[in-house]
């Protein structure tokens, strides 16, 4: 009979976390079923994979073997599923050994380890996983309070929706704060530090003025939302910029209006109107400093 296989790992149960680790641990392992011919299915907690195959779904009657990818071998979850899957047989893989007498390791008919009271370590299976092709890096910066807004204030449905559409596109996402703190390392404790995160990005995804302003100074394109109603100074910023990719408060759900504006940004043109704006003369800054220095110096 030839092998049909259901791969499982902790990114199926339903409380599972799915690492990028156990992902392309994964991946590692279906790539090589791949090219060995060998059928299987992967089960998936339904919280990270809602509608794929779900571990509780799985006829244990439709495989002959069952693989357990990546993570510590340790735990009820695992002992469960050495009675659920107790006529497969089953196979742990790139997996660490905390405990090699502990019911959860002795219930594999083979172990194959990465790390643990195994011996000598060798690397995690994501060393050989597929490569992965490149996705935008994305800075997200949003604009909270400014209860100076008052009754214009559209900020909480305005994120709202900004990030719940933001959650569709295939990105890598990081959360930026221009608050500076030399308190706390998870912020920039300069500008220049700042600016250096910024430069590293593909597109900023903004509701601050600060996210937009600094972002196009550095030369990277920015879809940006303004949360207050009737327009703030994020629109303002925008204008003075001549910036296109701005959407009202309105918008901010309308996956219509953020698709165009997210595929302008990252297409050619779009990086160069960011270029074009980071090298323009920015005129009325240096007006506004020549206006302060005679106000100060003059009669």
């Amino acid at each position: 009979m030839a092998p049909r296989v259901l791969l499982t790992g902790w990114f199926s149960f339903l409380h599972g976390e799915a690492t990028a680790g156990d992902v392309l641990a994964l991946n590692a392992v279906r790539q090589a079923l791949d090219q060995a011919g060998v059928s299987y299915e992967v089960a998936w907690s339904p919280v990270f994979r809602p509608g794929a195959l779900r571990l509780e779904d799985a006829d244990p009657h439709q495989y002959t073997h069952l693989v357990f990818v990546c993570g510590p071998l340790h735990g009820k979850p695992l002992e469960d599923l050495h009675t659920r899957f107790a006529t497969l047989r089953r196979i742990a893989v790139g997996v660490t050994v905390i405990d090699p007498d502990a019911p959860a390791v002795t219930g594999f008919d083979q172990v194959l380890a990465r790390d643990g009271d195994t011996g000598t370590a060798v690397r995690d299976l994501s060393a050989v996983a597929p490569a992965c092709a490149p996705v935008p890096v994305t800075g997200v910066a949003l604009a909270t309070g400014q209860g100076e807004y008052a009754g214009r204030r559209r900020h909480e449905t305005v994120n709202a929706g900004l990030t719940g559409w933001l959650a569709g596109q295939t990105c890598a996402p990081v959360p930026l704060e221009t608050r500076l703190d030399s308190r706390d390392w998870r912020l920039c404790s300069t500008a220049a530090a700042f600016q250096s995160l910024l430069n590293r990005l593909d597109v900023v995804v903004t509701t601050r003025l600060h996210g937009l302003a600094l972002a196009l100074r550095a030369g990277i394109p920015v879809l940006a939302v303004d949360p207050v109603d009737g327009g703030g100074k994020v629109s303002a910023q925008a204008a003075a910029w001549l910036w296109p990719a701005v959407l009202p408060a309105d918008l901010a759900a309308d996956a219509r209006h953020l698709d165009h504006w997210w595929h302008w940004c990252l297409s050619a043109e779009g990086r160069r109107a960011a270029a074009r704006a980071a090298g323009a003369d920015p005129g009325q800054p240096g007006t506004m400093l020549a206006s302060l220095i005679a106000s100060l110096t003059g009669p």
